[in-house]
């Protein structure tokens, strides 16, 4: 299972945060990235960095040959056609791809590698904007090292949150 969170707040060159989120899946099979399911869209708090506007997120479960970096390298291919820059870490953008899973690969690169790509996201566990739609359309999935289910995690991060 290959697992894609999708994230925007700024209106860009493909229109709205909610235009964007549905230009890019519409691009992804020109990567060879096919769609097999997409989360509904819903509107979120941004994270992080707060004093920003809200975020128009997704998770879309997809197929695909590329190898993880392969992948990730035609994600960030597709921000940039969605007029990403990368300036400041959790801030606005007006497309932010994340490789969740691969296969339940996991691994953790040796600390000399330039931007290494960490798998699964590292960030699972403190997103309700990832677990919520994650679960809509992949109820069963289990984080790769924890391997609790997505809908457990979430239910302990409301638990959190209300607490």
């Amino acid at each position: 299972m290959i697992l894609i969170a999708l994230g925007s707040n700024l209106t860009g060159p493909w229109g709205t945060p909610h235009q964007t989120l549905l230009r890019a899946l519409e691009d992804m099979p020109h990567h060879n990235i096919r769609i097999q399911s997409i989360s509904h869209l819903q509107e979120t708090k941004p994270f992080g960095v707060t004093n920003q506007p809200n975020f128009v997120n997704a998770v879309a479960l997809v197929e695909t040959a590329l190898a993880p970096e392969t992948l990730m390298r035609a994600l960030h291919m597709i921000e940039r056609k969605a007029g990403r820059v990368r300036r400041k870490r959790w801030g606005p953008r007006t497309l932010d791809l994340d490789l969740i899973d691969y296969h339940g690969l996991v691994r953790k690169p040796a600390r000399t590698s330039i931007k290494p790509l960490t798998l699964p996201h590292p960030g699972i566990n403190e997103r309700t904007f990832v677990l919520e739609p994650l679960v809509e359309i992949a109820p069963r999935w289990r984080h790769p090292v924890t391997r609790e289910l997505a809908a457990v995690t979430l239910r302990k991060l409301y638990r959190l949150k209300r607490g």
